[in-house]
């Protein structure tokens, strides 16, 4: 009889915990793969506008964003990537049961995917964060540009992200799992002239 399949980190063997890069002063930046997230795309069907966001808005306490920003509701959080398309997060509704509330919930009014094990997911945070990003990323995170609750669509180093604030200095960055170990080596190299320490969440 097989032995079951079990998940594997898009960054087995990479995101190991420790301080890399400049050793002296405290880390500029800490970095951590998300596996504890659900991922969904949320996609309106045509004529569904009004009643999916009436019904989200009930079923999640939120508005749908209408631009690209993160709007939190309860258990789930979405954030705006096209016109009538969201990526829908959660913390408490991981893997594959997010999609499956999504769809209970939204039946009939969108299109829904479950994007949990196609997607890696890594916060950048630290007071060197937005240095380390400017590195590969067009786009200005300044604060003064770039709010609390911001959130983009773009490419990092040639590699299509969806990037999103989660606090002054922290940024989840959602990518295709299939470029996960090129992204994890631009990434450390670029964080490595501030130091940086690998962490874990769980």
């Amino acid at each position: 009889m097989s032995s079951p399949l079990t998940p594997t980190s898009a960054l087995y063997g990479l995101a190991l915990p420790g301080r890399y890069g400049k050793t002296d002063g405290a880390p500029g930046v800490t970095i951590a793969e998300r596996t504890d997230l659900g991922l969904a795309t949320v996609a309106c069907r045509n004529g569904q506008d009004d009643g999916l966001k009436a019904s989200v808005r009930e079923a999640y306490g939120v508005d749908l964003p209408l631009t690209s920003t993160v709007a939190r509701g309860k258990d789930v959080s979405f954030i705006g990537t096209g016109p009538g398309q969201w990526l829908a997060v959660s913390e408490s509704l991981v893997n594959e049961a997010l999609a499956t509330d999504l769809i209970a919930k939204l039946k009939g009014l969108a299109s829904i995917a479950d994007q949990s094990d196609g997607r890696a997911v890594i916060r950048l945070s630290g007071p060197r964060a937005r240095e380390v990003l400017a590195k590969g990323l067009a786009i200005d995170l300044d604060p003064r540009v770039f709010p609390d609750d911001g959130a983009v669509t773009s490419t990092i180093s040639h590699m299509g992200v969806q990037l999103w604030q989660e606090g002054s200095e922290s940024y989840d960055i959602a990518l295709f799992r299939s470029v996960a170990e090129s992204f994890w080596r631009w990434l450390t190299a670029s964080a490595a002239e501030f130091g940086y320490e690998v962490v874990t969440i769980s």
